[in-house]
């Protein structure tokens, strides 16, 4: 199958990520549990992970680095375990409903109230965007946390981060959900005044599936989402103080944070090539779909190789039906968890069709979609 969905997962892993899964899936041994000389070996290989994850990232330390199991999960740990009743918070329409959800039942549960940002600009063709000032005329006095995407996962637009953290007061809390830009390009959370980096491993990060994380800044003290064993401070029957025990409950998943340590080290060499890949398939591929009508463009070439478009006559879903059943191409239709991006288009009713690209797609891959929608263009 030619796959063009590795916005929702990396279709293609490193061999270095897939040789140390292999391995790790052959050890029994339960990282942080016990004494024994497996546990502690798999036990370094997790903090190896932290310290890992930390440097990429510009972190605050290795100790607040807190493993999930998808980015969801860290997000709704940064979002519950952060916010207080009384609170105000700005988002953006941009965002995920992993970020959406858990604000709308905070907002319904009373706890908090939040505003949305809306697009300024040209929504067609990827020129809408998202603008410090927009952002800093919703801030109240109450205003805790500013939540915004690092790429947008339905058209690739990319928020000026710096300039929005910026553009709002210091005490205000900076959450940066980092699923589809991760691994993309860098994202330094010093650098960019981030609090709170929500990252999902199987993505950019081309670890597997069922591999999140949460890194967070010593201005933030996030309180768990889950209770129970840690293997630390066991005769207690409070959860530990400390972090990262504090937020990771339960046995972690070893061979998923095996294969995020293996894919953060390729991407720590890759970083530039992978961003200048995906910027050049993206633009090859939508500069040929213009000149195929009727298709619209919502995308303008990114380093996430994110290329949103929709045709007139035929749904997106049913339009990605048919070139997985017909063409054997794997691209995405519908709203992508992600609704008020698409009130914000006008493509609320239908969505749109997702191509997105890897490092590990050619200019040869794309010619194959490319012919598949030139044949269904007059439908």
């Amino acid at each position: 199958m030619y796959y063009f969905d590795n916005a929702a997962t990396g279709g293609r892993k490193p061999d270095r990520v897939l040789t140390a899964v292999a391995a790790a899936m052959k050890v029994c041994a339960n990282p942080g549990r016990s004494g024994h000389k497996l546990s502690l070996s798999c036990a370094k290989l997790v903090q190896q992970c932290r310290y890992t994850l930390d440097e990429f990232f510009d972190g605050y330390g290795y100790d607040r680095v807190v493993f999930t199991k998808n980015c969801s999960e860290a997000l709704n740990l940064a979002l519950f375990g952060v916010l207080k009743r009384g609170d105000h918070v700005i988002t953006t329409c941009m965002e995920h409903n992993s970020v959406l959800r858990p604000l709308e039942f905070l907002k319904k549960s009373g706890v908090i109230e939040y505003d949305v940002c809306p697009l300024s600009g040209n929504a067609e063709n990827g020129l809408a965007s998202i603008t410090p000032d927009a952002i800093r005329s919703l801030v109240r006095p109450n205003t805790r946390l500013v939540a915004i995407t690092a790429a947008s996962n339905v058209v690739g637009a990319i928020p000026p981060l710096e300039q929005i953290r910026a553009a709002v007061p210091k005490k205000v809390l900076f959450l940066c959900d980092g699923a589809q830009g991760a691994g993309h390009f860098p994202i330094k959370m010093k650098g960019a005044g981030i609090d709170l980096l929500t990252i999902a491993g199987h993505k950019g990060m081309h670890g597997i599936q069922g591999s999140g994380v949460l890194l967070f800044s010593s201005r933030v003290e996030p309180t768990p989402l889950l209770y129970g064993g840690t293997g630390s401070m066991s005769v207690s029957l409070d959860m530990p103080d400390f972090y990262p025990d504090a937020l990771e409950a339960g046995t972690l998943s070893f061979p998923a944070v095996v294969s995020l340590l293996e894919g953060a080290r390729y991407c720590e060499t890759r970083l530039d090539e992978t961003a200048e890949t995906c910027q050049t398939l993206s633009e090859y591929f939508l500069t040929r779909l213009s000149h195929i009508p009727p298709y619209v463009a919502y995308s303008k070439p990114n380093p996430c190789g994110i290329a949103a478009f929709r045709h007139p006559n035929l749904s997106s879903e049913h339009l990605a039906e048919i070139l997985s059943s017909r063409y054997d191409i794997a691209v995405r239709g519908g709203l992508h968890c992600a609704p008020l991006i698409h009130e914000a288009l006008g493509t609320l009713d239908d969505g749109l069709v997702r191509a997105s690209f890897s490092a590990f797609n050619s200019t040869a891959e794309i010619d194959v979609l490319l012919s598949a929608l030139t044949e269904l263009s007059r439908t």
